[in-house]
């Protein structure tokens, strides 16, 4: 059983224990890569005392300044959400979210983010996923450790792998003719849109309402490929384009 393809983010962790409990957690269910996100306190004793035998996990954990940078290179985000939100984004439960990864890897680079101790991820880091996941958990005392919470996503996806083994089927793979585009082609390709949208005047900068929000919606749904993506960006230049040669003509 192989997860290289799959990645565990914590996103400004407060306490290093969590780190060394999570990476511990990761081990349990043969996770090995861990990416911190601007962590308060790295590197740290606390984290390597509770990892406990899981510290080739904390060796290779690989530190960035922002969520952008972690998922770049990735072509499935899934963000964890301790409470329910009134986003327009898919929200799977624990199982679905192990189902979801199993199915796409070991094709696609995949991310499971986890947000901060006291706030989890905010809204900006929850539009940059593809889907949340929620762990239901009992609303009268709604406060999960976040090694806890890897530990459950973790445990999922593990037993989704298990279940599909079991039953003979193949794993990853996919249906893909093309690789996936990643998020950072993603965020360069809305960056481009919104480039000619403004310049079309489809677009007012200076009251943008939630335009750009629902395109992003609208493409993370459909998660197209590198070939989809470079067609669009192809159909982006050529008005740009032509616009240039209208103002030329005109002048």
């Amino acid at each position: 059983m192989s997860f290289d393809k799959v990645r565990i983010v914590l996103v400004e962790t407060s306490h290093p224990g969590n780190i060394g409990a999570a990476a511990r957690a990761m081990k349990n269910m043969g996770l090995n890569h861990l990416v911190l996100v601007k962590p308060k306190v790295w590197p740290a004793r606390e984290a390597l005392s509770m990892a406990a035998s899981a510290l080739d996990v904390l060796d290779g954990v690989r530190v960035v300044q922002t969520m952008e940078e972690a998922i770049a290179d990735c072509h499935l985000v899934i963000g964890t959400s301790a409470r329910l939100r009134q986003m327009p984004v898919q929200l799977l439960d624990p199982q679905s979210c192990g189902e979801k990864i199993v199915a796409s890897m070991p094709v696609q680079e995949v991310a499971l983010v986890f947000g901060r101790e006291i706030s989890g991820l905010s809204n900006r880091e929850l539009h940059l996923c593809h889907y949340h996941v929620h762990i239901p958990i009992n609303p009268e005392y709604p406060s999960l450790n976040l090694a806890a919470a890897v530990m459950v996503l973790s445990y999922e996806l593990r037993k989704a792998w298990l279940a599909a083994a079991d039953k003979g089927l193949s794993i990853g793979g996919g249906d893909w003719d093309q690789e996936a585009a990643t998020a950072k082609e993603l965020e360069l390709f809305l960056a481009h849109m919104k480039e000619v949208l403004i310049e079309i005047e489809f677009l007012d900068p200076e009251n943008p309402r939630q335009l750009m929000r629902r395109l992003r919606r609208l493409y993370q749904r459909i998660q197209p490929d590198k070939m989809e993506l470079n067609i669009l960006r192809g159909i982006l230049s050529a008005v740009t384009q032509k616009i240039q040669d209208i103002e030329k003509k005109g002048k």
